[in-house]
């Protein structure tokens, strides 16, 4: 007859099966290990590591880039000629990719802090792999296509140091606990003095940080130096259509010290404003004038230029994510912009009594206003009446000529020079982008009486760090942002910023040791060892499918007391698995087997315990 036996019942570990059921898809309690990790695993541990920091830095890149947001998609619209905030599907990939390796590694540090054998399924090892390798590509292509944004990484570290390293400092003591852990747990002294050299190491690194961070922004409260003036570029482009007559007097309603345009020549000799080469982006040439749609807007004349719509297109593709904030009166306002010229913007400002810097282009060589561009801007600006002083000239052509004609424009050079060589050519002011100076550089300038204009900025946290720096002013897409803030975002003194860095360090290491002493009173004298993990090892021989049956089907009598002592575990333990299988038994096979072990009735099973 065949004798069958109650399968024992075990304590259900939720936790656990999701743990190890996700990273590795070992939902069965067979399948799961208490064993040191693989080195292949370790290996696939360490590329998950390098993945997460790798794109951890990508995601940082980005979510500080967004000031060049409008830039970078210009910047693309100009090579694919479509016009899209490509900026959004980036940070979602990114964040999505970031978010799921987020994850992978926590449940990885989670199987160390169990005790479990770490088994990353392969279909995570393609995920990372693709992730990793499209995280590469995408750094090497912006390396490629937009090298120059990488300055930003260090110029926001002037503003992010100080608290990236709490938060390292923080990430640093917390993982304590899982090295202390792993050191506890260790039975190789090599191995436990590589891990604990390998975290001090990180740690000491860690805490010296400080050493190398330098902020314009430490510095004494009454050192700050006045707040720059804010210039709107191209008007106030996320309230109305840039270089429109309504985004000047947006801008100027919120209280914009200046004006920024970009300047064109029609074919008939009338400056006008527009900042691509062609109008597909910013007016309807495709529904007025479709053969003519990418031709150089100076080759218009004005009374072609004059019939287009500069205004439906920003209501359309909403490159600020702002439109939807205007009013409905404003709403009208902006679909029914015009392509605005030079003088009308002038005559704004000289009504409001506002400076303006203006970018000159030239026409290309088939336009009949090639050689006299600069005179017909000058006679434009002068035509105007605005105030000389109120006017930042920027064309390097024909320069003493406007000298003489105009001796009261401020000179204005948008090309990088040392401060000797720009006042031997009488300039008086620089515009530059806001990553080509350094904070010295800026110091520099101020000293010599040389006043700087940094583009574009939008940000608050980069204004910040130009205003503690020093900068006399810069021209910005968001001045009714910027001025609000009547303070940078943080200013701290260099002795409280000292004070603050020492404490953390301190209150850290404390902690950590701390943790050690704990985790080596809680683990110290606990081997990794378990009755089930002895039982399960002694079964290793065993063919595969052996072991499997056996481990799905760990058998116990009906006998309602557990193991009460040692002598009762090593006795289960001798035994084996030869008692606890479903096997077929027949009276010989009793008597033989009573022979055999004449105390097998008295003896108890064995409760296995999950740990």
């Amino acid at each position: 007859m065949v004798k069958h036996q109650p399968l024992q019942v075990y304590e259900r570990q939720l936790c656990l099966s999701c743990l190890t059921g996700i990273y590795g898809c070992r939902w069965k309690r067979y399948q799961r290990s208490h064993d040191d990790t693989t080195k292949w695993e370790r290996l696939w541990f360490l590329v998950l590591c390098s993945t997460f920091f790798l794109i951890l830095f990508w995601l940082y890149f980005w979510w500080e880039v967004h000031n060049d947001y409008n830039e970078f998609n210009w910047f693309l619209y100009n090579r694919t000629g479509y016009w899209s905030d490509w900026s959004i599907p980036i940070l979602v990939t990114t964040a999505a990719g970031f978010s799921y390796v987020a994850f992978l590694l926590i449940l990885a540090l989670c199987h160390t802090a169990v005790g479990q054998q770490m088994n990353l399924h392969w279909l995570h090892k393609f995920a990372v792999t693709v992730v990793l390798v499209v995280t590469v590509i995408s750094m090497i292509s912006m390396e490629q296509l937009w090298g120059e944004e990488w300055d930003i990484l260090l110029l926001s570290f002037q503003a992010t140091g100080p608290f990236l390293h709490l938060g390292a400092v923080a990430a640093i003591t917390l993982l304590a606990w899982l090295v202390a852990g792993q050191f506890a747990r260790a039975e190789k002294s090599c191995f436990q003095a590589v891990l604990l050299l390998t975290y001090l190491t990180v740690l000491t690194a860690l805490y010296l940080v400080p050493l190398s961070i330098t902020s314009p922004c430490l510095m004494e409260k009454n050192n700050l130096g006045p707040k720059p003036a804010i210039i709107g570029h191209q008007g106030a482009p996320m309230l109305a259509p840039e270089n429109t007559l309504m985004s000047f007097q947006e801008a100027i309603e919120q209280k914009a010290s200046g004006l920024y345009a970009d300047v064109k020549i029609s074919h008939d000799g009338v400056p006008f404003l527009m900042h691509d080469n062609t109008l597909r982006r910013t007016t309807d040439v495709e529904k007025l004038f479709p053969e003519r749609v990418g031709q150089d807007s100076s080759m218009f004349n004005w009374t072609d230029l004059q019939a287009l719509n500069a205004g439906q297109w920003f209501l359309k593709d909403d490159p600020f994510w702002t439109a939807s904030s205007l009013s409905e009166a404003d709403w009208a306002l902006a679909g029914n912009q015009s392509v605005c010229t030079l003088s009308e913007v002038l005559q704004l400002a000289k009504n409001s009594s506002k400076s303006i810097l203006f970018n000159v282009r030239r026409p290309p060589p088939e336009h009949p206003h090639r050689e006299s561009w600069i005179n017909v801007t000058l006679h434009t600006v002068l035509q105007s009446g605005i105030q000389q002083q109120h006017v930042m000239w920027t064309p390097d052509t024909d320069r003493q000529l406007v000298r003489q004609m105009a001796p009261g424009f401020q000179q204005t050079s948008a090309v990088k020079k040392s401060v000797k060589i720009l006042q031997e050519e009488g300039i008086v002011r620089l515009n530059l982008r806001y990553n080509q100076v350094s904070t010295q550089e800026i110091r520099d300038s101020r000293e010599g009486n040389v006043s700087l204009t940094l583009f574009t900025v939008s940000e608050p946290w980069l204004y910040s760090v130009l205003w503690c720096s020093g900068v006399q002013s810069v021209t910005s897409d968001a001045p009714h942002i910027l001025r609000k803030l009547p303070y940078p975002i943080w200013l701290m003194p260099p002795e409280e910023y000292k004070l603050l860095w020492i404490a953390a360090d301190v209150i850290s290491f404390i902690v950590i040791i701390g943790v050690f002493v704990l985790q080596k009173w809680r683990l110290g004298s606990i081997r990794s060892y378990n009755p089930e993990q002895i039982m399960l090892s002694a079964a290793v021989r065993r063919s595969s499918r052996d072991v499997n049956i056996m481990k799905e089907k760990l058998i116990f009598s009906e006998m309602n007391n557990g193991l009460g002592s040692a002598e009762e575990l090593s006795l289960c333990s001798e035994n084996g698995y030869e008692g606890y299988t479903n096997e077929a038994v027949t009276p010989r096979d009793q008597q033989h087997h009573a022979r055999m072990q004449p105390n097998y009735a008295q003896k108890k099973p064995c409760i296995l315990q999950d740990h």
